[in-house]
């Protein structure tokens, strides 16, 4: 399979390292992790100027009409300075789902002013009891003439603090575990009975947890047919999966860049520490698993727009098990080897490292893809 990028997707990841290095260095993490939505407003419309807001979406909603590569080539170069804006949460996971299952009306609603950076969006599907598993959902969704009312509450919904509109999933019918059952909603910020409570996680990103006491919604709020979620549920679970490891590629990678250059510069004996024969070895050990995660997440980049569904799976399962290893293994690394400085605040690998923590439990941890694989039916068939 030829892996070389095109013209136009070398031109891509120029924009986005440009714009990573100057606008958007990892000291911004910090200077933003006060604020009270964790990311900055006029940063998302100038992402929105810079067309990276529309890459994945038709021309017919605004957008550029490229794939999901070439979105996951952004995420990656975003990951390298820990751009905090939501970027996986709202276009890649919530904004894909509008565009695959939503209607015309609630695509130009939805996904026009988001791709203009003028909106966000986000997708609330996890409830306490429900680990990975999309269908475990309790939150209700009750007929009341030809609207809809919903109670619930969800919980570590990324970019629930502050999202413009919310993608809820609740339960139309069926039991909490069943199957089927489980209906998508698109619930506007400001509704009435909707709360929304910020919460800080240890990546220096906030979450939302989101509270709803008697939410009235209208038939035309129904993202899909009623009862249908789960499949486009799943598919946005991989969606975020596929993009975590592309975010965490871009982590490796500078990790692995940051740590060979403290290498070079930090002295011990007299000499410089990177000529350690011993230090040598493990920077290449560390190099090794940066290759291995960016190859398994440029396979579930191509494999996440598949209609084969196995297959889909299969490449992202795969990826985010290798993120697991293989990003848990850089990480550690650069602390380790920074030394005490490693585990302190104010350096810069102390804060990658957070974040590879967050990205490998987001959209399924390492237990519930190895799981998945294995249930997969090519894996059990032997092929």
């Amino acid at each position: 399979m030829d892996f070389q990028l095109t013209e136009d997707q070398r031109m891509l990841i120029d924009t986005v390292k440009n714009f990573t290095k100057k606008d958007s260095p990892v000291e911004r993490v910090r200077a933003i992790r006060e604020n009270e939505i964790g990311w900055d407003k006029s940063v998302w419309r100038q992402m929105g100027e810079l067309g990276w807001l529309g890459v994945p979406f038709p021309e017919s909603v605004g957008g550029i009409g490229s794939t999901f590569l070439d979105a996951g080539l952004v995420v990656e170069q975003l990951g390298t300075t820990l751009v905090p804006e939501p970027y996986v949460a709202s276009v890649l996971v919530a904004g894909l789902t509008v565009s695959h299952y939503g209607s015309d009306e609630q695509k130009q609603r939805l996904l026009g002013p988001m791709i203009e950076g003028k909106t966000s969006l986000a997708l609330a599907y996890a409830e306490k009891s429900s680990r990975y598993d999309v269908a475990r959902c309790e939150t209700r969704a009750e007929k009341n003439g030809g609207d809809y009312v919903l109670r619930g509450k969800k919980e570590w919904v990324i970019n629930g603090q502050a999202a413009d509109h919310l993608l809820v999933s609740a339960r139309t019918s069926g039991g909490s575990a069943d199957s089927g059952g489980v209906s998508l909603f698109v619930v506007d910020r400001g509704a009435a009975g909707l709360k929304i409570t910020t919460l800080n996680c240890m990546d220096s990103h906030k979450a939302g947890l989101v509270e709803l006491d008697g939410v009235k919604v209208g038939r035309d709020a129904l993202v899909g047919e009623e009862g249908g979620a789960v499949p486009m549920l799943d598919r946005a679970q991989d969606y975020g999966a596929a993009a975590s490891c592309c975010e965490g590629s871009g982590i490796n990678q500078a990790t692995l860049a940051m740590t060979r250059e403290y290498l070079c510069e930090r002295e011990q004996f007299g000499v410089k520490i990177g000529t350690f024969q011993a230090l040598q070895h493990r920077l290449v050990d560390m190099f090794v698993q940066v290759e291995l995660c960016k190859g398994t997440a440029i396979l579930a980049m191509i494999r996440a727009d598949s209609e084969d569904e196995v297959e889909r799976k299969r490449a992202v399962s795969a990826a985010k098990k290798q993120l697991a290893t293989g990003g848990f293994f850089v990480t550690r690394q650069g602390i380790q080897l920074h030394g005490g400085i490693g585990v302190t605040d104010e350096h810069n690998v102390g804060l990658y490292f957070k974040r590879m923590h967050s990205l490998c439990a987001l959209y399924g941890d390492e237990a519930h893809h190895i799981d998945r694989f294995g249930t997969l039916p090519s894996f059990v068939a032997g092929v």
